[in-house]
């Protein structure tokens, strides 16, 4: 196997397709709507016409959600609402069809697919397509250890390029990205206050089941303390995602890249993809061109991300659930920019 080499994906991974883009909005102007009129939808049909390459803009008919699933060590520190080691039954859950996210999902005839990086359970427990990219049984606790060692961070890493080909490859139009962990919000919060330069008091959360204000406490200690080991590797973004991060984030954070290689556009979730996205901004500064932020989460961690990765989320509904359930509110206003894009006439 060659060394992975992350600079490459600088050089790889191009802006979409300026001259689709300008297709777009002159198509948009002989429309008998008058400017302004469909709101941020009109932004919306010419950043597909752009990630597509073509004006009108194909309506998005392949459409899937990927959820990254994973364990962290940190959650032993009662930093979650959840118990430490309960993402299972979150993987359970989707794939049972009973999570918000799963609810959604089908609604919006979009396929799920659940991907197990580091999920703290045997691994028979699980259905084999689920598994078959796991790189451990739960990632280490970051306040006082590396999350990953440098080998699993990279099999990690490629394990999200992976899939990312195989979406590519099966023709998915469109990838509503999620995530499905316990300790999750904690590791992605670190990793958005080292990026930012930022103390773990401005970026600690309640997460996607609620703390009260001891483990808010607690939480925010083990950010501070992961923090400290964070800041040494902040220059080798594979590195820092081994020593703070945990397999599902690296997976997610190679995920974004090789999508924007591969030309496929992405909806993120909340903190935990706004985070990757901060890291893989860091690699490409191309790629956030490729992604849309889904919605507001609350987690000032993925506002201030998002923020500095310069994207606006398309909604606001005070939606806390995570798990993908925020970007697939957002599907359907992505898909009526491209059916309006697409079939409204233009005047002569």
């Amino acid at each position: 196997m060659s060394a992975l080499n992350l600079d490459d994906f600088a050089h790889l991974i191009e802006r979409p397709d300026g001259g689709a883009r300008r297709d777009a909005e002159e198509r948009r102007a002989r429309l008998a709507l008058p400017p302004g009129a469909l709101g941020r939808l009109d932004e919306l049909g010419e950043w597909l016409a752009a990630t597509q390459r073509q004006v009108p803009v194909r309506p998005l008919e392949r459409a899937r959600v990927l959820l990254f699933a994973g364990d962290h060590g940190v959650a032993r520190l009662n930093v979650s609402g959840r118990p430490a080691g309960g993402t299972k039954d979150l993987v359970r859950a989707a794939l049972e069809g009973s999570s918000p996210a799963a609810v959604l999902a089908r609604g919006a005839g979009a396929g799920l697919r659940v991907i197990d990086m580091a999920v703290d359970c045997d691994a028979e427990e699980l259905p084999a397509e689920v598994t078959r990219h796991r790189v451990r049984r739960g990632s280490g606790r970051i306040d006082i250890e590396d999350a990953l060692s440098a080998e699993e961070a990279e099999a990690a890493f490629r394990a999200g390029m992976a899939v990312a080909d195989e979406e590519a490859d099966a023709g998915t139009d469109l990838v509503v990205l999620g995530d499905l962990s316990v300790g999750g919000t904690t590791a992605a919060s670190t990793l958005i206050a080292a990026l930012c330069g930022t103390d773990a008091s401005v970026v600690t959360g309640r997460g996607g089941a609620g703390i009260d204000d001891l483990a808010w406490m607690r939480k925010c200690a083990a950010i501070r303390d992961a923090l400290r080991r964070a800041r040494p590797v902040l220059g080798d973004q594979l590195a820092l995602l081994a020593t703070t991060g945990g397999a599902d984030l690296a997976a997610i954070t190679g995920f974004l890249l090789q999508s924007a290689v591969r030309r496929t556009p992405v909806i993120l979730d909340g903190v935990v993809s706004a985070a990757c996205a901060l890291v893989a901004q860091r690699v490409a500064f191309r790629a956030p061109d490729w992604w849309l932020a889904g919605q507001l989460s609350g987690e000032p961690a993925q506002a201030k991300a998002l923020d500095r990765i310069a994207l606006n989320p398309l909604l606001d509904h005070g939606v806390t659930a995570g798990e993908g359930t925020g970007a697939l509110l957002a599907l359907p206003l992505v898909r009526a920019a491209a059916d309006l894009a697409a079939q409204l006439p233009v005047r002569d």
